[in-house]
């Protein structure tokens, strides 16, 4: 069986960015590893935390410490398991938007998306992040930028050296257009933020699941993909295209009829 690790890039004297794949409705989860500290982004739901521990700690080696968590949102694919993994690690902090706070310290399971998975939402105290915050690692370092619309803490975390962007839920997968139903959605809020990663001239998407999508121009065509649809729903007063199946009670995203194309392909 291959290594359920995937290094993302080609990567500059020791500093590293490996994703985690994700583990059924878990996100990928992504360990950035520099010469003066590291970070972990999202932490997957509450399901699977113990074997992400030992993942983590897999890259990380030895008895390294993890620094901090930073969250692309409170949805519990991204969140369930922030607090067993900050307690796992020294109790680092966990960083989400300000709007995500309150539902995570208070362990919100409806606006969290908990409830739909049939569990509860582990209440973990955090510390705001805000747009523009930079997180310097020595040889490198990660921005935090909003991209609201599947939810308004929706955050996305940008690493200049290898222009790579880790969106979360707001690009579910190369061909799965996110929603904008579940609390703190905003359908005109998606096409500006997509519009906004596009402004970035990213070479490298890491999605809520699934390999990174690379190459400028292929990620240009996936963008625009996901732009027009929502587009042609908010045209039509908000409306998903009767084509498109009702999303399973777990699903962050909706499924087109026909399918997209998806050139991405996750091998473990």
């Amino acid at each position: 069986m291959k290594s359920m690790v995937q290094s993302v890039s080609a990567l500059r004297k020791g500093m590293r960015v490996l994703r985690l794949p994700a583990i059924h409705h878990d996100a990928n989860l992504v360990v950035v590893d520099g010469s003066m500290g590291n970070l972990l982004i999202d932490a997957g739901t509450s399901w699977y935390q113990g074997l992400q521990v030992e993942r983590i700690k897999g890259v990380l080696g030895g008895d390294a410490e993890l620094d901090r968590i930073l969250l692309t949102s409170k949805r519990y694919p991204c969140s369930g398991g922030a607090l067993h993994l900050s307690q796992s690690f020294n109790d680092c902090a966990v960083h989400i938007h300000p709007d995500g706070q309150g539902a995570l310290e208070t362990g919100d399971f409806f606006t969290t998306w908990a409830n739909r998975f049939d569990s509860d939402m582990p209440p973990v105290k955090a510390e705001r992040v805000d747009d523009g915050e930079v997180f310097a690692l020595g040889n490198g370092q990660v921005e935090s930028i909003s991209i609201p619309g599947h939810s308004s803490d929706g955050m996305g975390y940008w690493i200049p050296d290898q222009k790579m962007m880790v969106v979360g839920a707001l690009i579910p997968r190369a061909d799965r257009p996110t929603r904008w139903d579940l609390p703190g959605g905003c359908l005109p809020d998606l096409i500006t933020s997509l519009r906004r990663i596009l402004s970035f001239q990213p070479k490298s998407l890491i999605p809520l699941q699934g390999p990174a999508i690379k190459g400028e121009q292929h990620i240009r065509e996936v963008i625009e993909q996901h732009i027009d649809f929502f587009q042609k729903c908010l045209d039509d007063e908000g409306q998903v295209p009767r084509s498109v199946p009702r999303p399973a009670q777990t699903a962050l995203w909706y499924s087109p009829h026909p399918p997209w194309p998806l050139k991405e392909n996750e091998s473990l």
